[in-house]
């Protein structure tokens, strides 16, 4: 019967993942006897090569090779009970990374492995990234919320309507070097409409966040019920948190750059979901192999 019958043929539809194995201690791990013929190689010999060039490149970027190729052996049973165990390597996700990095191009099962691995590797980097955005909108509806809080705390210990803008003001002043929210707003290029804590980063909001929660404890704390020592209370604490960055070695808040406006971050959000698992055509380490 000829090779090209499909009647003859048996698909090989086992994905990366579906090569997947974990071992006593709950770790993944593949086989490089498993994963040989699925990257196009025929024999083991040379396929050990592109595994020995795979190690070389482990080693090179600062990795240690044992915690990713691990040498065993693998059992193949013969007719009639026979067996012979032969060598093999049980490879991580990053040993299988760098082979098929190192593999033979040529092979349109490396290039579809190498294809497979760029793009998990960009999704990573857009899941991350994602992550990253949400953080921030999170924080920065933390942040309103304590600002919101702060207010009350305020208008509790003295400070009228008219004076709150002054209130708040007196907080950034001590936290941005003496700048207010206007001219904190003009160093950075940012619109006097935008709210400034629209255009601040993570780092910055959780700085600012600080700065809130550590005033409202300060009048809640010290008793105090006049709108002066209030708006001196909160430029302490701004200037105790700026002492505090500098201390650390962070960025002033003044310099750090302003940030995408927040509401671009949810409207990107909203539109494209992260997406955590490769689509189906993407999902499959190589195309499907037949075998005789």
């Amino acid at each position: 019967m000829k090779k090209n019958e499909s009647n003859s043929l048996i698909p090989n539809k086992l994905s990366f993942e579906g090569l997947k194995q974990i071992n006593e201690h709950g770790i993944e791990y593949w086989s490089a006897r498993s994963l040989q013929p699925c990257l196009g190689y025929s024999q083991w010999r040379r396929f050990e090569n592109a595994i020995q060039k795979a190690i070389e490149s482990c080693k090179q970027s600062g990795n240690d090779p044992n915690h990713h190729f691990a040498g065993s052996g693998k059992q193949i049973n013969f007719g009639k009970g026979a067996t012979q165990v032969v060598e093999d390597y049980h490879l991580s996700r990053f040993a299988c990374y760098l082979i098929a990095q190192n593999g033979d191009a040529r092979k349109p099962e490396i290039a579809h492995a190498q294809k497979y691995f760029a793009i998990q590797t960009r999704r990573q980097e857009l899941t991350d990234a994602a992550v990253a955005d949400l953080e921030r909108i999170e924080l920065r509806k933390q942040a309103s919320q304590d600002f919101k809080a702060l207010s009350g705390a305020a208008r509790d210990a003295g400070v009228q309507n008219k004076m709150f803008g002054i209130f708040h003001d007196a907080g950034y002043k001590g936290l941005y070097g003496g700048l207010g929210a206007d001219a904190i707003k003009a160093r950075k290029g940012i619109n006097p409409k935008e709210q400034l804590m629209d255009r601040m980063d993570r780092t910055e909001l959780a700085a600012n966040q600080f700065r809130m929660t550590q005033t409202r404890e300060k009048l809640k704390r010290e008793g105090i019920k006049n709108q002066r020592d209030a708006i001196e209370a909160h430029e302490a604490v701004g200037k105790e948190v700026r002492a505090a960055i500098a201390k650390i070695g962070g960025t002033p808040p003044e310099n750090i750059p302003p940030a995408e406006h927040i509401k671009k971050v949810e409207k990107r959000l909203k539109k494209n979901k992260p997406k955590l698992l490769l689509d189906d055509e993407d999902a499959g380490l190589l195309p499907p192999k037949h075998f005789e």
